[in-house]
């Protein structure tokens, strides 16, 4: 909780937060936040991974706690991490170096995809670092919402004589103060045996403070006093101190520095609080309402908040997702139900009763993600009672280490054997049975499963089975004025001619739905193109009269296996399944429709080489780069431009 009420005050300073020194956290990670949470700490600052790790190829980052110990919200708003200390980016040693590289990348990696808010690095090991600021550099580049926190010693440059409020010093006291950009200074001892700070330390403390740096308190208590407060004018006070934190006493004394600070004049309170502070705080209330929030509470909260919600489709082959994404999709139970039911089906078909005792089925799922068809893929072995021998294939390396979490917490590891790899690189040692994938987007083909499904069938038998089987895109024409005028906000041309996915509800349907492109799996000529096209006709009925459309909202839908399907198409959409939310193509300029007048529209799939990446490369192996975009145009009522000429403004990498 904050450090106290200071009138006017709404920055980060008013936090306060306490080091993990132990490693590892593990399993206890959970309880240490409990208890640091209920001691007013607001975050830990908690390692990422063994200070013992070095880099190995094909080794599996060993970090202090898997994602799964602690929901999204917790990582993203109680825990900063700590990069590994080891870490010498200027090192002479060229290995040690190179390994300092390799790790910051792999544990900054890893903090982005617990959605961390922040990270603190280890402070240069010399007055050179040039590397050091290189690698930084980098870095920063590639984040949007993780902070870096430098550590910079202060040194004493003058020996501090003045009074210290009755302190005395600790000459062997070793315990320390952490600030966001400042390694710290020691606590002294008052008079009464309370932690205290030298009145200069004071000063520069209360200086920080108006200068929105947060406190981290860091190291071992060496002071041996009441629990029941540092401030408290009752030595006799005996509150029960089960819950207090070790280092309850050094906060206690931060608060009372915060709160002794006066009050922000008018003047400044006026440019400190803004709409930003108030959502801010709102924003924490909301995330621990969403704690316990129930499936179907998060559902609605979901649909709500993102109505008429402009996103952008993700680029799953070329960005990994985050965890905090990874638990959103995994909430949709419905989604898995489904898939469970889809496996269960075929490994029916695939061994008779008869022969389950003797036969056991090989079934591959390419992108695993953290498990959650691999789990899917048990349930229905189970239901079944058919054997199974699961390859889980992962190329996220954060995910990864979910994975084996996982599988070493459900004791799966004679069952599962996880690949960490980009199926399009990966070279399996036997042929699949039943190939299972969750590779569909907003309009089925849109994050690119023909191409990454047509690359995997090498690790089917020639009967094999794969799940999806087939899926199906559509679109209709849609008045959507609200979803027109966001994207005229932006004034250019590169947004018009980008696909959305958004929750509609503001808009009106103008004609049914017609199907656009079909995927089959296995491709029957899995070297033939992915490229498509067609033209479709829609009539808008009679009673609609006369309209505009603003665009074209598009939908899927998926045959998982025989009478077992999942979609979003309007008509056969999946009861209360929330993992896809329309795509929306919109148009540059209205096209007006007169009454009893069809609208004719042309859209094309295409495939190409690669252009200039305005970001780095995916690292893989993969022998060829491909991107995939969708051209677009009315030709009737009246003919629009070609939406997206070339890929010039959306496209989707491989």
């Amino acid at each position: 909780m904050p450090l106290g009420q200071r009138a006017g005050d709404k920055s980060e300073s008013r936090y306060c937060g306490v080091e993990v020194l132990d490693f590892p956290a593990g399993e206890e990670l959970p309880a240490v936040l409990s208890h640091s949470l209920s001691s007013s700490f607001d975050f830990l600052l908690a390692p990422l991974v063994d200070p013992d790790y070095r880099p190995t190829p094909g080794s599996v980052l060993p970090v202090a706690a898997s994602d799964l110990v602690l929901g999204p919200a917790q990582w993203s708003s109680h825990i900063v991490g700590k990069i590994s200390e080891w870490i010498d980016l200027d090192a002479e040693d060229e290995q040690l170096r190179l390994d300092s590289e390799i790790t910051l990348k792999q544990e900054i990696a890893w903090a982005s995809h617990l959605s961390l808010q922040a990270c603190v690095l280890p402070p240069p090991k010399r007055s050179s670092c040039a590397n050091y600021a290189r690698v930084v550099n980098h870095i920063l580049q590639g984040l949007t919402n993780l902070q870096l926190w430098l550590r910079i010693p202060l040194e004493k440059s003058e020996p501090m004589d003045e009074d210290h409020d009755g302190a005395k010093d600790n000459s062997d006291m070793e315990h320390t103060a952490i600030y966001e950009f400042t390694r710290a200074v020691a606590f002294l001892t008052n008079a009464r045996g309370y932690p205290c700070l030298s009145k200069r330390h004071q000063k520069l403390l209360t200086g920080f403070f108006n200068h929105s740096v947060q406190v981290i308190i860091s190291g071992r208590s060496n002071h041996n006093v009441s629990q029941g407060g540092v401030l408290s004018g009752d030595e006799n006070h005996t509150e029960d101190t089960a819950v207090r934190h070790a280092l309850s006493p050094y906060l206690d004394y931060i608060a009372y520095i915060y709160q002794r600070m006066d009050p922000l004049p008018e003047q400044e309170r006026f440019e400190v609080f803004s709409l930003s502070d108030y959502l801010s705080d709102l924003a924490h209330e909301l995330i621990h309402l969403s704690e316990s929030f129930l499936d179907l509470e998060f559902i609605c909260f979901i649909q709500i908040n993102y109505r008429d919600f402009l996103q952008s489709p993700l680029q799953p082959l070329m960005d990994n997702l985050e965890a905090q994404t990874y638990e959103t999709f995994e909430k949709d139970t419905v989604k898995y139900t489904q898939y469970q039911r889809a496996i269960a089906k075929a490994l029916v078909d695939r061994v008779s009763d008869d022969d389950v005792s003797t036969t056991k089925t090989v079934l591959m799922v390419v992108g695993a993600g953290r498990g959650p068809l691999v789990r899917a893929s048990l349930q229905a072995a189970e239901e079944t009672g058919r054997k199974l021998k699961v390859y889980a294939v992962e190329k996220n390396p954060n995910a990864v280490i979910t994975l084996h979490s996982l599988i070493k917490l459900e004791g799966w590891e004679s069952l599962v054997t996880i690949i960490s790899s980009d199926m399009r690189c990966w070279e399996a040692p036997e042929k699949a049975d039943i190939l299972v994938s969750e590779l569909l987007g907003s309009f089925g083909d849109n994050e690119l499963s023909p191409e990454c499904l047509d690359g995997a069938q090498r690790f089917l038998k020639p009967d094999g089975i794969s799940i999806p089987s087939s899926y199906t895109s559509f679109i209709e024409p849609i008045t959507a004025s609200k979803l027109h005028n966001d994207i005229k906000a932006h004034k250019d041309i590169a947004h018009f001619e980008t696909a959305y996915v958004v929750k509609l509800h503001r808009i009106a349907r103008l004609a049914p739905t017609q199907s656009v492109f079909t995927f089959d799996h296995p491709n029957p000529s899995p070297n033939a193109s992915n490229q498509r096209y067609t033209k479709l006709k829609f009539e808008i009925p009679q009673e609609t009269g006369s309209c505009l459309v603003h665009g074209f909202a598009g939908y899927f839908d998926a045959v998982l296996y025989k009478d077992v399907h999942l979609g979003i198409e309007p008509n056969t959409a999946t009861p209360n399944m929330f993992s896809w939310f329309p795509i929306f193509f919109p148009l540059r300029k209205p096209i007006y429709v007169p009454s009893k007048t069809p609208i004719e529209v042309h859209f094309w799939r295409c495939c190409g080489a690669t252009k200039m990446f305005e970001y780095p490369l995916p690292e893989i192996s993969s022998p060829a780069l491909l991107q995939v975009w969708y051209e677009w145009a009315v030709t009737a009522p009246s003919p629009s431009p070609i939406h997206n000429s070339n890929g010039r403004s959306y496209w989707v990498g491989l």
